[in-house]
């Protein structure tokens, strides 16, 4: 099963890199899953990304006090007001899928604004 976990720790290490160039893909939220996936599979590989050098501070800032930055935050609040936009606009998809998306959203903004932006003093 370990290697199951070390597969997806570089697929959603790969698809969190993809992010640092693609403004449409989050960075954070795979580089998250990468680590709990290594902490499952290869402790020297957990290790790397934990005290990654541009990824690291971030992963510390989410495990030890749950911190999503105030401009990831914005960043994540602008894309999905942008895609719930759109799909609204221009989807053919019936009304009761784009409502459950809406609340699929509203859902992952309410999360995002619960968290905190800072560590406690």
């Amino acid at each position: 099963m370990k290697h199951v976990y070390f597969s997806l720790g570089w697929l959603f290490f790969s698809i969190g890199a993809l992010g640092v160039f693609l403004p449409v893909l989050p960075t954070t939220p795979f580089m998250i899953l990468a680590l709990w996936s290594f902490s499952k599979s290869s402790e020297k590989f957990h290790h790397w990304l934990y005290h990654h050098r541009l990824f690291g501070p971030s992963l510390k800032l989410w495990d030890k006090y749950r911190v999503i930055p105030s401009l990831v935050k914005i960043v994540a609040l602008t894309f999905i007001i942008i895609s719930m936009t759109c799909l609204v606009i221009f989807s053919t998809l019936e009304s009761w899928l784009k409502v459950m998306t809406g609340v699929f959203m509203l859902s992952a903004a309410v999360y995002i604004l619960g968290k905190p932006s800072r560590p406690p003093e």
